[in-house]
C-alpha cells in the first residue's frame, strides 16, 4: 500500500510517501511560514523529485485533529482537493496517535502533548513496545494537572512527544514524575507518523473526500466568545 500523507496541525508542516511501512520520500519544515504558502509546493516538489504521481497512491492521509484550527482546515482542504483530482480515498487519522507511531520501537509509556493554550494540552497516552502501540485513553483536551494525576500511577519510562513537550515535561518534573522528551528528530508532528497510522487503519479507515472532516475536540475561540455573549444576553 502506497500512502501520501500530510501534517499541518501545528507549527511544522510536512508531507511523506510511505510504501509498506518504508518512507520513500518526505519533506518537512518548521520555519514559521504559513502552511497555506508552503504545503502544496512541498508536496509537488517531493512527488516530482521522487518521480511519483498521485495516480501511484492507494490513498491520501491527513492528521485530522486535534490541532490548530487553521492548520487543520488547510490540511483537510488540501487532501480533499488532491483526492478529488486523483479519485483517491482519504484516511483521516488522530494527530496524537500519528505522533506516537514513530516511537513505537521504544518500550514504555508515550505521552502525546499538544499545547491547547489555557493551561491545557491535547493529550493521548500509549504503551509502546516491540513496534506496536496500545492506546490507554481516548484523545482529549485536559489540564496539565489532570495529566499529571494519571501519570503518577504509571510505572516505567515515560516519553513525551509533540509540540507541547516542554510545557508538559516541565510540569510533570515539577510534580515529581520522571519523564523525558522524545529525541529531537522525532519530537514534533510529522507526516511519516500520519502515514504509519493510516497504514494500520488500511481500507477500514478509508472515506471519500466528501466525508473527510476535522476533529477539533473543543470549540474555537470565536465560537466560545459567541456562546459567552449569548449566555450574557
Amino acid at each position: 500500500m502506497m500512502i501520501l500523507a500530510l501534517e499541518t496541525t501545528a507549527k511544522a508542516a510536512s508531507c511523506a510517501v510511505l510504501q509498506e511501512g518504508m518512507p520513500l520520500a518526505t519533506a518537512w519544515q518548521a520555519t514559521g511560514l504559513t502552511h497555506s504558502r508552503t504545503l502544496m509546493p512541498m508536496v509537488e516538489d517531493m512527488l516530482k523529485n521522487s518521480e511519483l504521481t498521485l495516480s501511484d497512491m492507494d490513498a491520501i492521509a491527513v492528521a485530522a485533529g486535534p490541532g490548530s484550527f487553521t492548520g487543520l482546515r488547510i490540511g483537510i482542504a488540501a487532501v480533499k482537493g488532491l483526492a478529488w483530482a486523483a479519485d483517491k480515498p482519504c484516511i483521516g487519522v488522530s494527530t496524537l496517535e500519528a505522533m506516537a507511531w514513530p516511537l513505537a520501537h521504544m518500550t514504555g509509556t508515550i505521552v502525546c502533548a499538544m499545547d491547547a493554550r489555557r493551561q491545557q494540552i491535547y493529550n493521548a497516552i500509549f504503551e509502546a513496545g516491540e513496534g506496536t502501540l496500545k492506546r490507554l485513553c481516548p484523545d482529549r483536551a485536559i489540564s496539565l494537572a489532570e495529566a499529571a494525576e494519571e501519570l503518577h500511577h504509571i510505572h516505567g519510562p515515560i516519553t513525551v512527544v509533540g509540540d507541547g513537550w516542554k510545557l508538559c515535561t516541565d510540569f510533570l518534573t515539577e510534580q515529581g514524575i520522571a519523564c523525558q522528551a522524545a529525541p529531537a528528530h522525532l519530537r514534533l508532528q510529522s507526516a511519516v507518523g500520519v502515514a504509519m497510522a493510516a497504514e494500520r487503519l488500511g481500507q477500514e479507515g478509508q472515506v471519500s473526500a466528501q466525508d473527510l472532516a476535522p476533529v477539533y475536540l473543543r470549540l474555537s475561540q470565536a465560537e466560545r466568545e459567541r456562546l459567552a455573549r449569548l449566555n450574557q444576553g
